[in-house]
């Protein structure tokens, strides 16, 4: 029980000697033990705690930490400052705060870098309220703010539309000698997506803050990401930029576009065809040519707005002298389920069948946003998630937990036999991935 001294008090000593009771046997053969642990020192547990971050497997962090602590395993600041990255990406807010306490009762207080991913996860889980008790918690420590703190906090406060806080972050930097950078254009047409309620000044704020942007500045402090690059931690997901999944993709998007980006991101949202199509005419003007994610948002707002007919159209001329996408191809198949009319259902499903003969298949992620949205199927024979589901199961895909849920609520609400083979595979599966997930700790 040697292991059990580093820790500062006895109520914890209680509960890791109930865990060590409860996961360890007091006898083990050492060729047992050994041939069952995954990791013996800090530096093969950060290695564990890496690869898992780099699989997007978030939730498994508290495990992997928790057999640090029974076997005895100091952990360094690199080793918390890859946990809370890991629960930054997967959007695990209560995980990170764990984390920054068991830092703290370490004797490891946390440094400015550590903050701005705290602050991002707040952006994430659309927490705005804990990213300003970060902000003051920093002040009172002593932690000098950086540029990309100041662009963490817009872009946290942005989520929750919070644009009087937003400005108030705006002028903090300008009297700090701050000008603002694309980040920060990007962050001020969040914060008006998503202010509530939604107005006809809306569009025309995102249309002149796009404009203002075209002379934006580079913040001195934001070039100064080492230890974001060291984490895999691009600024796109720092600030929770919608482009963020397709930054490290070649050829996918024009990093120069990202106020475009985000501007048409919130107008698919908002379902403004008439700011989205005044968007892309203002992308010709400047000299650019649209990217994938262009065409993506764009398609996404014909499809909002049921305009399948332009939808299909941006598509076909876009594809007509560049190669697809998968991501195209499900923008597409997805967007043509919105309303679930019979046409819209019949082009899914054609589309999914295209998309097959060219050689492009459903990963576990975009499998499961389809079988989502064709659950949600109320009439007709539900023949697009069937087939969504066979496609899946003919490459062994397991997906998510909702989209299961939502499929086998489906078909049990269609007239089935009890016994039906389709119904009883989909049951069991959403059983295992119940027992598996649903009760994990989460935000």
């Amino acid at each position: 029980m040697n292991i059990l001294k580093s820790f500062p008090s006895s109520a914890r000593r209680g509960r890791f000697l109930a865990l060590l009771t409860k996961y360890r046997p007091l006898s083990v053969e050492t060729a047992e033990y050994a041939k069952r642990n995954y990791a013996n020192n800090v530096s093969e547990y950060n290695s564990v705690i890496g690869s898992l971050i780099a699989q997007r497997r978030g939730y498994l962090l508290r495990d992997v930490y928790d057999d640090m602590m029974l076997d005895g395993v100091q952990p360094v600041r690199d080793t918390f400052h890859a946990l809370i990255v890991g629960t930054m990406k997967g959007s695990r807010l209560q995980d990170a705060f764990f984390f920054r306490d068991e830092m703290k009762a370490m004797g490891l207080p946390p440094d400015v870098n550590l903050y701005n991913f705290l602050i991002s996860t707040c952006g994430k889980c659309k927490n705005s309220d804990t990213a300003i008790k970060l902000l003051e918690e920093m002040k009172r420590h002593s932690v000098k703010l950086k540029g990309e703190t100041y662009i963490c906090l817009l872009n946290a406060l942005a989520a929750t539309g919070r644009t009087d806080q937003v400005y108030a972050i705006v002028r903090d930097m300008t009297a700090a000698g701050l000008g603002l950078n694309k980040f920060c254009y990007a962050g001020l047409i969040t914060a008006f997506k998503n202010k509530l309620p939604t107005t006809e000044e809306t569009t025309g704020k995102i249309i002149e803050l796009v404009k203002q942007s075209k002379g934006w500045s580079s913040i001195e402090a934001s070039t100064d990401s080492g230890e974001n690059v060291m984490m895999n931690v691009s600024e796109e997901e720092l600030y929770n930029i919608p482009t963020a999944e397709f930054v490290h993709r070649r050829g996918f998007i024009n990093r120069q576009l990202t106020v475009y980006h985000v501007a048409l991101h919130a107008c698919a949202d908002l379902k403004s065809k008439e700011t989205v199509e005044t968007l892309l005419d203002m992308i010709k003007r400047d000299g650019y040519s649209y990217d994938v994610f262009i065409v993506m948002q764009a398609m996404r707002c014909y499809f909002n707005c049921e305009d399948i007919d332009s939808g299909v159209k941006i598509f076909e001329e876009y594809t007509s002298s560049r190669p697809p996408t998968a991501e195209l191809y499900v923008t597409l198949i997805e967007g043509a389920m919105v309303g679930y009319t019979p046409r819209g259902m019949q082009l899914a499903q054609e589309y999914l069948e295209k998309m097959y003969a060219r050689g492009f298949f459903l990963n576990p992620k975009m499998g499961s946003d389809l079988l989502l949205a064709a659950a949600g199927e109320k009439m007709g024979g539900y023949t697009t998630a069937n087939y969504v589901w066979d496609l899946l199961q003919s490459r062994k895909i397991s997906p998510s937990l909702p989209a299961v849920k939502a499929y086998y609520e489906g078909l049990k609400e269609r007239e089935i036999p009890a016994d039906d083979p389709r119904l009883v595979l989909v049951g069991r599966t959403y059983d295992n991935l119940n027992l598996r997930f649903g009760g994990r700790r989460n935000i």
